[in-house]
């Protein structure tokens, strides 16, 4: 009894904390959780670089855009349901927020599944059409094979997590972050360098890390000390519970899957103007820049429950300083990545591979395409805040701006006149762009919802 009662105190704190506390709070796990699992991605390009081979790492960055959209299913579900949890503690309707965290297993089991079999079956053709080549299939077809076999555990794991930090446990949530990643890490060299398994097996050594991540997540949910946990006759699906947790989670949805189909066009733009080595050059900024996009991720999940559960309180001015709070720390964290791609381009590549001619690509690559980092902040946070308050529109329209509107037409224009320069412009003009309309969106909805 005495757990139950601390963990409602500590979802109540979501109303009455000091904000900068609660943020570091709430942020500080899902920075570590996230930039771990980023770093995780970062380091095992490098395993694969430097023990499979330059080709590899093309290969794995053919990979990109399918494995986005297998998991872009389990980020619907888990961007979802949490805001969901959020909403519902907020309401201090503890009923509502078991309903949705059964009906989030659930769904994420069966998409996990389907995804997957629909995927193995089309994937050479799939692979052909992202952009591989007779070099680079072979490492791609055999890193998806795996990955594809553990989906169902990538989903839930994904799903789980992000419920478990909405209701209440970012801490817990970051633990079962930093496990997963601790075993990937300890796998990957072991299955690569000792047993000389190649690129299957830095793909085996991520399943066998989520499968564990996804027991751990399990067994902290079946416990009843847990605020939210499992409860017989909570796991079958609601049709409304669905619908809304897909309305919410649509926007992360659509912008992974628009995420691939950017990443595609230009996986096929770098191979038409640079080759094979650009698309690998390609899979060395994207990781660097992915780092720095996930820690902005991490401070927006540790500003989902907080604006989450206020706004279901209808605290509106801790609604919106929480939200100004994590632009802030957004934008700080954009601008040090962009002087790190500025000013160490040369030492950050040489870490992936020993190949001249890859460096060169990447080196020019990354201080064109990681111009604009400095803004990229404020547009990916202003995107999450509509999704916490449940303005699922907002978000996806925010969301599909960048990928759809500004950087597909710059992907397929720029190259035409610069060259393989002009498919490392694009992200930047993308970046500008869309931003300003951001701004332009966020005070027309803020003022349009009396916030």
């Amino acid at each position: 009894m005495r757990k139950k009662s601390t963990t409602r105190s500590t979802t109540d704190s979501l109303g009455t904390e000091k904000l900068g506390k609660l943020l570091l709070q709430y942020s500080v796990p899902a920075i570590v959780a996230t930039a771990a699992a980023s770093l995780y991605n970062i380091i095992d390009r490098i395993f694969i670089g430097q023990g499979v081979g330059p080709m590899a790492i093309s290969g794995l960055a053919l990979t990109f855009p399918l494995m986005n959209i297998t998991a872009a299913f389990g980020a619907m579900v888990g961007v979802g349901a949490s805001a969901m949890v959020s909403i519902r503690l907020g309401q201090n309707d503890r009923k509502g927020a078991t309903l949705i965290l059964g009906n989030a297993v659930m769904l994420n089991i069966i998409l996990g599944i389907a995804v997957a079999l629909i995927t193995f079956v089309f994937l050479d053709p799939i692979l052909y059409a992202l952009g591989a080549s007779k070099d680079t299939l072979p490492y791609a077809k055999e890193f998806m094979q795996v990955i594809l076999m553990g989906n169902v555990f990538t989903h839930l794991y994904l799903g789980l997590n992000n419920i478990m930090r909405a209701s209440g446990y970012p801490g817990k949530a970051m633990v079962t972050t930093l496990i997963t990643v601790g075993i990937n890490l300890a796998l990957a060299p072991l299955f690569i360098f000792i047993f000389h398994w190649g690129i299957r097996g830095a793909a085996l050594a991520t399943v066998i890390a989520q499968a564990i991540g996804t027991v751990w997540s399990v067994l902290h949910f079946a416990k009843t000390g847990s605020f939210v946990h499992f409860l017989p006759g909570y796991m079958k699906l609601k049709k409304e519970i669905i619908k809304d947790i897909i309305s919410i989670g649509m926007s992360s949805f659509l912008m992974l899957l628009s995420a691939s189909v950017v990443i595609s066009i230009l996986n096929l733009s770098l191979g038409k103007y640079g080759g094979d080595y650009a698309i690998g050059a390609f899979g060395i900024i994207n990781s660097i820049g992915n780092l720095t996009v996930m820690v902005v991720i991490g401070f927006n999940q540790g500003m989902q429950p907080i604006v989450g559960y206020n706004y279901g309180a209808r605290q509106i001015p801790r609604v919106l300083r929480t939200f100004k709070l994590t632009i802030f720390a957004g934008t700080c964290v954009t601008i040090l990545g962009f002087l790190l791609a500025e000013i160490f381009p040369k030492q950050i590549a040489s870490a992936f591979t020993s190949d001249v001619d890859l460096i060169k690509l990447a080196v020019n690559g990354m201080r064109i395409n990681m111009m604009m980092f400095p803004i990229i902040g404020f547009q990916v946070v202003a995107s999450s805040f509509f999704q916490s308050i449940g303005k699922a529109k907002v978000s996806i329209y925010l969301s599909l701006t960048r990928q759809v509107v500004f950087l597909i037409p710059a992907l397929l224009i720029l190259p035409h006149f610069l060259g393989l320069n002009g498919v490392w412009l694009g992200g930047p003009v993308a970046d500008l762009t869309s931003s300003l309309l951001t701004l332009f969106v966020l005070k027309w909805q803020l003022k349009k919802l009396h916030l």
